[in-house]
This record gives structure tokens, sequence and C-alpha cells, in this order.
């Protein structure tokens, strides 16, 4: 069971290789041998997702299961599915981000790699902190979030 946890400063050189963190490489290395896929995360937000083979091959059923004459679970197909990536990290622990996904997420040099308990998120540094800075929608809270106490 992966355990992906914190937030890591990293940065993405030029040809679009970035190193994955020795912590999140010793954790992707026991949940799945290295083997990843990244793909667009299908919300407004713009980020990557990078899950371990495994726990990409578990959802990936679910999400191609949705009905394609929604509209909606039409756009979360062609995001998520159309965007994956099977990636493996090299010997050093780094990945090539596709230009595709690189542009789809507004990737430069500085990236944010957040953790997300069983899979990551791969967010600009800019957009990340952005996204911190903006005021949350109470409105928008679901009742499992009511009762709960930090």
């Amino acid at each position: 069971m992966s355990n992906f946890l914190g937030s890591h400063a990293i940065n993405m050189d030029a040809k679009g290789r970035l190193a994955i963190p020795a912590r999140v490489r010793e954790e992707l290395a026991l949940a799945c041998g290295g083997r990843i896929v990244l793909t667009a995360n299908a919300d407004e937000e713009r980020c990557l997702l990078v899950y371990p083979e495994p726990q990409w091959e578990a959802i990936r059923p679910k999400i191609e299961a949705l009905p394609n004459m929604n509209k909606s679970a039409r756009r979360l197909q062609r995001l998520m599915l159309g965007h994956a990536t099977p990636l493996e990290l090299d010997g050093a622990g780094r990945i090539l981000v596709p230009p595709t996904l690189r542009s789809y997420a507004r990737l430069e040099k500085k990236l944010m790699l957040i953790g997300q308990g069983k899979k990551l998120e791969l967010w600009s540094e800019e957009r990340w902190f952005a996204w911190l800075d903006e005021a949350a929608d109470e409105d928008d809270m679901p009742p499992e979030m009511e009762s709960l106490s930090l």
C-alpha cells in the first residue's frame, strides 16, 4: 500500500526530465518497481497525476466504465485515458514528462510534487502557490468533511 505524503520542490530540465526525490523514489520502488502512469488531472487545477502502475490499473477500468454519452464522463475519460503515459524511473530516479503533459499542466522549470496518499500530484510551482493562496469555498464542503476534526 502506497503512502505518498509531503510536498517536494523539484526542478525540471529543458528536455522535460525531473528527478523524483529519494524518499518518494523509495516508496515507488516498493509500490511498483518504479513503474508509474502520468496523466492529466481532469479538473480546473490542471496539475498532473502520478499513479504507481498497480494503482492506475485498479482505477482505469472504473474510468473506462463511465457512461461516455455523458459529457462530463467523456471529458474525464479523454483527459485521463487520453493523456495516460506509462513511465519507468531510470537508474538516476528520473522521468521524462511528455511535451503534451508539460503543456497541459503549464509546467516550467520549478515544480511541486505533492503526496496524496495512493498517488502524487505534479504542479507548476507558481500554480501550486497560487492555489494555496486561494480562499476555500466553504459552501462547497461535502457533508463528510463537516464532522472532521483535525
